[in-house]
């Protein structure tokens, strides 16, 4: 059996919405294609060694912990860069999105961020909240979540999905979410892989792939790809 590691990155300071549901599902998900998923916590008191993981995930946190997140993973930015370059996994969901851009306006500061990508996040005045229902070019499944934000992207020039009804990096965008070799990152909540299973299970063939195994089909009767259905027959089947 082989090991996957991954760091659950400020577990304790970015999970609002219940975002750990993310690793506790794809743990799930690995367990079947028989790997054994290593998981380590670890937040601003610890040391984190971006060549000894596999998979980072971050979720979505209050402003304050954001902010608090992003003075101690500033100082990874190099570390952090050379691993999405070595396509190492990343999951990046919620608000955390906004720390891998070029900088953070709030209000009448501005952060500088990781620069990893090309955008700017502006936190506005105005929230965005309610569901979302995207396309992704990567699965021939429809995505569905929800977001619950203040902060807007400028200037992304990379998209995960694509948006039907909902909303981009900003109202004025159809485009939403990063993904770049093996980056994944979205303001989508809900949390995005136990209500997307078929993602899901993209990501573990990804992860199986990076492992050299073979990926064995999952099964569909499980409960999360039957409730994924209902929602989608509820509210987007004509």
């Amino acid at each position: 059996m082989k090991k996957f590691k991954i760091a659950h990155l400020y577990y304790d300071l970015m999970n609002l919405y219940g975002e750990n549901g993310n690793i506790r599902f794809l743990k799930k998900k690995l367990e079947q294609q028989d790997i054994e998923p290593e998981i380590h916590f670890l937040s601003i008191e610890d040391k984190i060694d971006f060549d000894k993981y596999d998979f980072y995930y971050i979720g979505m946190g209050s402003l304050e912990n954001q902010e608090i997140v992003l003075n101690n993973l500033i100082k990874y930015k190099d570390k952090v860069i050379e691993a999405i370059n070595k396509n190492k996994f990343f999951l990046i969901t919620g608000n955390a999105i906004d720390l891998f851009g070029q900088s953070l306006t709030k209000g009448d500061k501005v952060l500088k961020c990781l620069s990893a990508f090309t955008y700017e996040a502006v936190e506005e005045e105005f929230r965005t909240v309610g569901p979302q229902y995207y396309e992704c070019s990567l699965i021939d499944k429809k995505i569905i979540g929800f977001q619950n934000r203040n902060s807007v992207l400028n200037n992304a020039s990379e998209s995960l999905f694509q948006v039907i009804d909902g909303t981009g990096y900003n109202p004025k965008e159809k485009n939403e979410g990063i993904h770049y070799n093996n980056f994944y990152g979205t303001y989508l909540i809900g949390p995005l892989l136990v209500r997307n299973p078929y993602f899901t299970d993209y990501l573990v063939k990804e992860i199986c792939k990076y492992l050299a195994i073979t990926y064995k089909k999952a099964d569909l009767s499980e409960p999360a790809y039957k409730a994924y259905q209902e929602y989608i027959n509820n509210f987007y089947t004509k």
